[in-house]
This record gives C-alpha cells, structure tokens and sequence, in this order.
C-alpha cells in the first residue's frame, strides 16, 4: 500500500484489477513472492515493476490469511505500507494502469483489499501519532498550518489550532527559520523546520501526540 499525501489529502496508488471476476474493479498492487525471495525482497520488486520508484521505504503491517479470499485458492497476503510525498515521488512507469485515489472516496475494491487498506489505514493513524513521519511529506519549510493540514487530512479529525501548536512547541523540535510564507491568499505564516538531528539525539523525548 503507498499512501501520499497531495493537496492536503490522503491518497493510496490502485491498479486495476484484471481479473474478469473484479473486472473495472481497483485494487492494491501486488505480485506472488518467487520461491527464492524473501518477503522483503518480493516487496520491493513488486514496487518497483509496477510503478518504477526505487526509493520508497515500506513496513510489513500484518499477514491476511481468512480462507477463501482469493479466487485462486488458498492465498497469504502479507501487506506492506509507505507513506510519502505525491509530488516528491513520480511514478517510473506509465504503461501500468495506476491511479491515486483519496482514501476517504474508496467504495469498492477487487478481493479484501478493502478491508486490507483500512486496516493498514489505522495501522498508519497509530504510526504517526508514535513517530514525526509527518515531516518527511511537507517542504523543508513549512508554516504550521500546512502542518496541522497534514494531520489533520492522515488522523481525518478537525483539531484544535492552539492546542496543535503548543503540543509541537513543547517537544522543541521545531526550527523558527525566520522566514514568512510568500503568495498565499492568507496572512503569511512564520516558516519551521524540523530537527531531525535533535530528534535523533533525543528519541527517548518523543513519546508520541496526543491531540
């Protein structure tokens, strides 16, 4: 599963499933794992013949055994996730029917891929309230309402203005650059960084966000 993050919505990359059974139906990627793979190794190949990225890091989430959820006979799924930056990762390859959908407009999926994306959708809420992986999608700098934005659009909750800030301010990971948004239709916004250096030294100190 490759969730993105554009325009301040979450998105998952779908292919189109060929099988006549799921015809016009979508569904994740995913290959079967050769007998000299290992599963790691069968993740990142899949990645890679679908969509042509290399530089996408995925975490196992859970193995989906429920008999009688594939057509072709008894089947394991061992589903993989990565959460990244749609305009920071282009897809390679073109010729593969993908799509990016927004996570909350998905009805219908080929297999139990529905039920495979929205358990692994919680799995990915739980992640970023336990590490800063929030960081690696927005621009070097970024005010704290793209921040917030972020959150909010991953967490699908409307939170507090004020209460955000100050939780973030208390970790003393944030960088004040100095600078001010430019072009926005708002007031421009102070700039920030985040300290993955310090954050490094001081993991201990990240006990997670609790809005």
């Amino acid at each position: 599963m490759i969730f993105g993050f554009d325009e301040n919505e979450l998105k998952i990359l779908l292919i189109r499933s060929d099988l006549e059974i799921f015809k016009g139906q979508w569904s994740l990627l995913g290959d079967f794992a050769a007998d000299n793979e290992e599963l790691d190794g069968a993740a990142y190949r899949v990645l890679c013949e679908r969509t042509g990225m290399t530089d996408v890091y995925l975490e196992q989430v859970r193995t989906f055994s429920k008999p009688g959820r594939h057509p072709g006979g008894r089947v394991l799924t061992v589903a993989y996730c990565s959460l990244l930056n749609i305009e920071q990762h282009k897809l390679g390859k073109m010729d593969n029917e993908l799509h990016w959908h927004t996570v909350k407009g998905i009805r219908e999926m080929a297999f139990d891929h529905k039920e495979i994306m929205e358990f692994s959708y919680t799995w990915l809420q739980k992640r970023i309230m336990e590490h800063p992986l929030g960081f690696n999608l927005l621009p070097e700098k970024f005010s704290l309402r793209e921040l917030q934005n972020l959150y909010e659009a991953i967490l699908d909750i409307k939170l507090d203005r004020r209460n955000f800030r100050k939780k973030f301010f208390s970790m003393d990971f944030l960088i004040d650059t100095g600078e001010y948004e430019d072009d926005v239709p708002h007031r421009p916004g102070r700039l920030y960084q985040f300290n993955f250096e310090k954050y490094e030294l001081n993991k201990r100190r990240w006990t997670g966000i609790d809005f």
